[in-house]
Order: C-alpha cells, then structure tokens, then sequence
C-alpha cells in the first residue's frame, strides 16, 4: 500500500479533499506526505523539504515531539477513552483543565469546554455566548458581528460569522443574523485608507453603527481573530482590539476571540488577546494544543461568564451542547504534554524573534520581485505576500501563477500554502534563524522560476 505510484493513482479516486474540487483533485495530483522529522517533511518520492506551513498552523513544536508522543501511548495504556457526559470524567483531561486555568489566568479565563478542534470550538463559543444572555433574561440576544475576510471554521455557525463568500455560498442560507464590517486591512479597504491607526478607528466607527442600526439589545456576541489567519495573516493596529473590547463593555456584547491559530505563542505572546492587551469573554482554542497530534480544542470562558452560568438558579444553564469526544483522555494527555513542553522551551519567544527575522526577509524579497504587492506580519511567526499583476491597480495574481510559485518553492526546498493571491507562512515555532533565510531563500528563487 506504500507504492508510490499506487498512492498517487488511488488519491482521489475514494476520498474527497478538504477545501478542493474533486475534479481538480483527480486531474491535479497532490504532494503525498510520508514523514516528517522536525521542522522538515519527505514526500512519496523522497522529496525533502521544511514545511513553512507548519502543518496547517498546528505543528508549534514540529514532527518529533517525544513528549508528546509518550504521552498518547502511555494514555492509550491505561484508559483509551471515556466520555466526559454529566455522571463521568477522566483524570487526564481534570488536569488538563487545571493546567489550561493556570496558563490562561493572565488573560482572565477560568474554566475549559472541550472539543474535537478548532470548527467545534467556534461552535460551542456561539451557542454559550446565547445561552449567557438567556440565563441572563437578555432573550432578544442572538445576533452575531465578525470581520471581513476574518475565517471562524466551516460548521453552520462558523461559516455564517466567516467573511469570505468561498466558505459560504455554496452553502447558504445560513444562520440567521450575522453581520459583517471591514476588516483592518490597510492594503485593501472601503475607506482607501492606508494608515492602520486611521483605518482601525474607521473599522471601529463601523463596528458602532452596525450595533446601533441591529440594537445593541440585540446582539450576542463579536466575534474576531487577534491576527486574521486564513484570511490573508492581517494583523491590525494595536488600537483596534482594545477598541472593540470597550464597545463590547459599553453595549453588553461578549467578545469572542477566535485563538485557533494564534493561542499557544504564535504571535510572539502566549496569547494572541495578551499580545493587544485585551481579555475575551471567550476564548477559541484548537490546533497548538495537541501539537497537531491528537483532533482536540477548547472553548475557554471568562470568570464573569462562568459565575452567570454557575450561579443559575432558573435550570437555563443547563448545557445542551457537547460531543461526543469532548475531554478525550487521550487528547487530554497529548495537551498535557504539549503544554509542558510549550512553557519549557519559551516557543513565544522565539517566534517573535524568528517571525521579526522573516518578515525582514520578505520585505527584501518585495524589493526584488515586482509580483510582490503587500507584506504583511510581523507579530510572530505568521506572515504573507499578497501577489499582484500590478502594483499600481493592486489587480490580483492569475491563480495558475501563484500555484506555480508554490511548486517552484517546493522544488527549492520549502513548503508554503497559496490561498488566492496570497502566499501564507506559519511555520513551527522552533524554527531557526538558518531555517528563516532557507525559506527566504527558496521563495527568491521560486520568484526568480516565474520570470
């Protein structure tokens, strides 16, 4: 079964990809993954390279984590799987939970909600957030406000707060009651305003007016990325996020941030909420947790949400809501692991010291390759290059060419993602700076290839 030339013909022949046309995925043969060993990943033919995408934003700690993997297997041992339903738990995911209130005190959240990953844990985030204001008397609450181009997961709740139409209308309609405003996206923007100060402000005076055009009685929850992700890695000014906090406080509407991707260092902070300043009333979390190696997230709560809950006296509080692999011991035990080994070796440091380094060595890039419109990071290891066929008009790269650059990347040596016009980066957290310049280094002459 490990032929190669048996996998590449069965790939899509009995399964679907993940964001992919089927067609596309019959006649376009991927890049077939058999190992991976650190920083670095080998495909069906041998084909070594460091993976710049650090999984899908999940592999903080790289391919090898022993501690990790110790820790799935001595779980598996002793106690495969129980459910954490009302009657029953675990001990491995009793402290799990503890370690997670510890580590997330700063940020002023108390207890844990376990999922399967990063859609489930948007998921339960917007059933709480309603079920707060119920338990409250606040029933007109339900209604939801996010960014655009912001990306919250792909469950009817996550797609309806996403703001991108590729997530959407294939599926619509969707849950009723969700309203977008313009992300704090300098490059492209309604208002053509490149300061990010003045355009977060102006971001922010939208955010008010949609309050008060829906009724601020009305309104359950924001919901937003510290760093806009998928969308295009768009970090904001450090204004906006504080911004949206007293908004929120001042009309009563919970703040959710959406931490899949950046909780557990990635911005150079533990938290993508401690890197602004600002603490959620919810708190998504997923990917990082297990390192990648186990399907497992939370949903994290503030101390104020939590005593609404668990000072009910009407049985509203009552959680109707969970799955079936919710605090699986043995996910439990992979985040245990995971998170001791985060906090021993300081990944947050090295990402805003690594991530500085390579943003440096994109902006260089931008100086070479006309291509290159935008460059944008700088807080931690996420970063992108939006590509253009003109600078001037911003008019976006044909798709053909930015696949092509990926290829001609990949042949040099690393592995980055293309989402539309834009190259991402999210490398593991452990990476060096001998690695940075390799990535550099092979985008340069993935540019070099199109010309």
């Amino acid at each position: 079964m490990k032929n190669a030339n048996f996998l590449k013909e069965n790939n899509a022949s009995h399964m679907w990809h993940p964001m992919a046309h089927p067609a596309d995925s019959l006649a376009n043969a991927p890049t077939i993954v058999t190992a991976a060993q650190g920083v670095r990943i080998t495909d069906v033919d041998g084909h070594e390279t460091i993976d710049a995408v650090g999984g899908l934003w999940n592999v903080n700690l790289g391919f090898s984590c022993q501690p990790i993997k110790d820790a799935i297997t001595a779980q598996l041992d002793v106690l495969p799987y129980y459910s954490t339903f009302r009657g029953t738990s675990n001990d491995a995911v009793i402290e799990l939970s503890y370690l997670l209130k510890e580590f997330f005190a700063e940020d002023g959240l108390t207890r844990a909600f376990f999922t399967s990953g990063g859609s489930d844990s948007v998921e339960s985030a917007l059933r709480l957030a309603r079920q707060y204001h119920k338990i409250r008397g606040e029933h007109s609450r339900s209604k939801f406000i996010s960014l655009q181009k912001g990306y919250h997961g792909t469950h009817f709740g996550g797609a309806s707060v996403n703001g991108n139409a590729n997530f959407r209308t294939q599926y619509e309609p969707l849950l009723a009651g969700c309203f977008h405003i313009p992300a704090p996206y300098t490059y492209r923007n309604p208002f053509n305003e490149s300061d990010p100060e003045k355009l977060a402000q102006l971001c922010l005076n939208a955010l008010e007016n949609t309050i008060a055009m829906e009724d601020a009685s009305t309104i359950a929850a924001f919901i937003m990325e510290p760093v806009l992700g998928a969308g295009g890695v768009i970090p904001p000014h450090k204004s906006f996020m504080p911004g949206v906090r007293e908004i929120c406080d001042r009309h009563g509407i919970l703040l959710i941030a959406d931490e899949v991707i950046t909780a557990f260092g990635r911005t150079g902070s533990w938290s993508g909420c401690r890197h602004w300043g600002v603490k959620p009333d919810i708190m998504c979390t997923a990917k990082a947790i297990t390192n990648a190696y186990f399907p497992f997230g939370a949903a994290m709560l503030a101390g104020q949400v939590v005593e609404v809950f668990e000072n009910d006296s009407t049985g509203r509080a009552f959680i109707g809501h969970g799955y079936t692999y919710s605090g699986h011991p043995v996910g439990a035990a992979a985040a245990i692991a995971c998170l001791k080994e985060t906090q021993r070796l300081q990944v947050h440091t090295n990402a805003g010291a690594r991530g500085a380094e390579l943003f440096a060595g994109l902006q260089g890039l931008a100086s070479k390759h006309e291509i290159i419109g935008d460059v944008r990071g700088g807080e931690g290891l996420m970063c992108a290059l939006e590509l253009v066929s003109d600078r001037g008009s911003k008019t976006p790269i044909d798709k053909s060419v930015a696949l092509a650059l990926q290829k001609a990347t990949y042949e040099a040596g690393v592995m980055v993602r293309v989402s539309g016009p834009n190259v991402i980066l999210s490398p593991p957290l452990i990476l060096t700076a001998d690695e940075v310049s390799a990535i550099v280094n092979a985008l340069d002459a993935g540019f070099a290839s199109l010309s």
